[in-house]
């Protein structure tokens, strides 16, 4: 078993998320988890213990997750491993997803992050010491057919965690953005995802792909208790990596993506090198 810490995480009444609450407090680690629901989290996690402190936040407002971190430290006494899980999927195109539904997923899936990070941070600076693990999806690296703005979500929180671990590496904290591919939770629900009310019958590639995401739910690759172990092993490593992929199929997707990208750099190089000042 390792080391027992304090954990803080987010969106933990479902999911990858309640996977990971439950699996900790078997180990002995201390948590503190949040949700839209406090009732639904504790009902959820079916536990009540002095290791176990379940959180109604609403990570969009920034004195909630204020409040909620406070509350952590004051229930524990420290802070040892944040890990921000809350977000959904959305799925169309840009045309077909309203501006209100846009704003939403980025205010949760990115803002939402943000926050926790900007409130949680003080407090790991002060004790010099700390991991935060965010995570992405394999989207942010490959993007799919029919998921534009979600990848965007979770491009921007794959590209301010690089940024954020270099700035807080001189303090001791580590960050790392986690990227799984597809895993067996209620992500590929209806109920779950947002999918556009006036879908454009023109975008028939996009209904084909949502059609083929939602036909893998309950059948994904991903084993979400695997998901968890890994999580923890990654917070008990030392030295642990700015990007950890989860699955085979988010291996599959970046290691195709690379190629790709080094193809089209190469293919353009000229062109790219003909902008720069003649000497």
């Amino acid at each position: 078993m390792s080391t027992p810490k304090t954990w803080f995480v987010t969106g933990a009444s479902q999911g990858l998320g309640l996977t990971l609450v439950k699996r900790l407090l078997r180990e002995g680690h201390r948590v503190a988890a949040t949700s839209r629901s406090q009732e639904t989290l504790a009902q959820a996690v079916g536990t009540t213990s002095a290791a176990f402190l379940p959180l109604q936040v609403d990570l969009g407002d920034d004195g909630s997750v204020q409040a909620a971190i406070a509350q952590t430290i004051s229930t524990f006494g420290r802070l040892d491993v944040v890990v921000n899980n809350a977000g959904y999927g959305i799925g169309g195109s840009i045309e077909e997803l309203s501006e209100a539904e846009t704003r939403q997923v980025f205010d949760v899936n990115v803002f939402g992050t943000l926050n926790v990070c900007r409130q949680a941070l003080p407090h790991l600076r002060q004790q010099g010491a700390g991991h935060i693990i965010n995570i992405s999806s394999i989207a942010a690296l490959a993007g799919a057919t029919g998921w534009a703005v979600y990848s965007a979500t979770k491009a921007a929180v794959s590209a301010f965690t690089e940024g954020l671990a270099q700035d807080v590496a001189s303090f001791g904290i580590k960050a790392t953005v986690v990227e799984p591919g597809g895993f067996r939770t209620n992500f590929l629900t209806a109920e779950s995802l947002t999918l556009p009310q006036q879908p454009i019958a023109a975008y028939a590639d996009v209904r084909a792909s949502h059609a083929r995401y939602l036909a893998l739910n309950g059948a994904q690759g991903g084993d979400p208790e695997k998901a968890a172990a890994a999580i923890i092993q990654l917070a008990a490593e030392a030295n642990p990596p700015l990007h950890l992929l989860l699955g085979p199929d988010a291996y599959q997707r970046a290691t195709q993506k690379l190629d790709v990208l080094r193809q089209n750099f190469e293919a353009w190089q000229p062109l790219t090198l003909s902008t720069s000042f003649e000497a």
